[in-house]
């Protein structure tokens, strides 16, 4: 927690520095803390820290005339301040940290009354190894690692107690197990305790080197697209494992509890709901990860955002200790976001693997 708090403070001066000499200058453009709190909550083809400290990424473009790659670095400001970037023969422009094709004879990007680009196209197909893709990258890393060094402990080891990064792993494997054992009838937990143990983990690193602004805070499971996946995995799972019994619940849930005649009007209301329900699922444990973890980006950067509106370092005596503060509850927002993720998954699953009851 200290060495958060010193990193965090770390990063205020170097920003609080760049904001005051770029005042200095004469810049009068008025710092704008929503725009900048939701920018900070984006994905980004950059590891940017400071105006000085910024690390670029590869950008690679699928277009018409196949693959275009080059460093995200290679994007310079023109005169009206975008991204601008000539290659093979094609002008490419970042605008909110998405990647556009000009169209041809267009030298800058033009924008609407509704601010919505007019000129330009985005790409086919992005891969583009932005921020949270390299998160991505560097949570499988550290599972294997954890993973890996514990196996080899129990493979060496012939005490009870376990040690070092077994010590740490044992009791959440444990709790898991026990979590899945709950949801999922007899022995059937087995069969997907892996996956469930997967997303956990995989949550649980994403969410604390989220927490990390050495890393320029990314916000990996804030993101759509990654807890889109997530959900989608639950999901294809929870179908492909569906038992007779799942079905009946759904088409009839009152089963032999009145006569038809009686049924029929409750099923016109019954049905519906039940149909929306399965996909309601997925997209609730979609919902719930991304808001959650950018809802806590967007208050810490906003705390701090205080410091740039009001223009007086003055006022980090109470946006910091507010931060840090509001940084502690998200450290267990972190665990706390993935327990409730994967115990929802287990339940979905528990609920289509479950046998037919008297």
């Amino acid at each position: 927690m200290l060495m958060r708090g010193l990193l965090l403070l770390f990063v205020i001066g170097s920003s609080f520095a760049t904001f005051a000499n770029e005042h200095e200058e004469g810049e009068e453009e008025k710092f704008n803390a929503a725009e900048y709190a939701v920018h900070h909550a984006l994905d980004a083809h950059e590891f940017h820290f400071t105006d000085d400290i910024v690390i670029p990424l590869p950008v690679i473009l699928w277009t018409d005339k196949g693959i275009v790659t080059f460093m995200s670095s290679a994007f310079q400001h023109d005169d009206k301040g975008e991204f601008v970037v000539e290659k093979d023969g094609m002008k490419f422009v970042k605008f909110h940290e998405k990647i556009y094709l000009l169209e041809d004879g267009a030298d800058a990007l033009v924008l609407n009354e509704e601010h919505h680009v007019e000129n330009a196209s985005e790409v086919l197909l992005d891969f583009s190894l932005t921020k949270n893709v390299v998160t991505m990258f560097l949570v499988m890393f550290l599972m294997l690692l954890v993973f890996l060094k514990s196996a080899k402990f129990y493979k060496r080891e012939t005490q009870i107690a376990p040690r070092g990064i077994a010590g740490w792993t044992e009791p959440i494997i444990l709790f898991i197990k026990e979590l899945a054992s709950d949801n999922i009838e007899g022995d059937k937990y087995k069969k997907f305790l892996p996956y469930l143990l997967t997303v956990f983990f995989f949550i649980l690193f994403g969410n604390l080197l989220g927490l990390l602004p050495i890393l320029s805070n990314p916000n990996m499971t804030g993101s759509i697209s990654i807890t889109l996946m997530l959900a989608m995995f639950t999901f294809v799972i929870q179908m492909m494992s569906t038992k007779k019994t799942y079905w009946l619940h759904i088409f009839d849930p009152l089963g032999d509890s009145m006569s038809w005649g009686a049924k029929i009007p409750l099923y016109i209301i019954l049905l519906p709901i039940e149909v929306l329900g399965i996909f309601i699922k997925p997209a609730a444990l979609m919902i719930r990860l991304f808001a959650n973890i950018t809802a806590g980006h967007i208050i810490v950067v906003s705390l701090i955002a205080i410091i740039f509106v009001n223009q007086s370092a003055w006022w980090s005596g109470l946006s910091v200790p507010m931060t840090l503060f509001i940084s502690g509850l998200e450290l267990l927002v972190a665990f706390l976001q993935a327990y409730i993720f994967t115990m929802l998954s287990a339940l979905f699953i528990g609920s289509a693997v479950e046998s037919a009851h008297e």
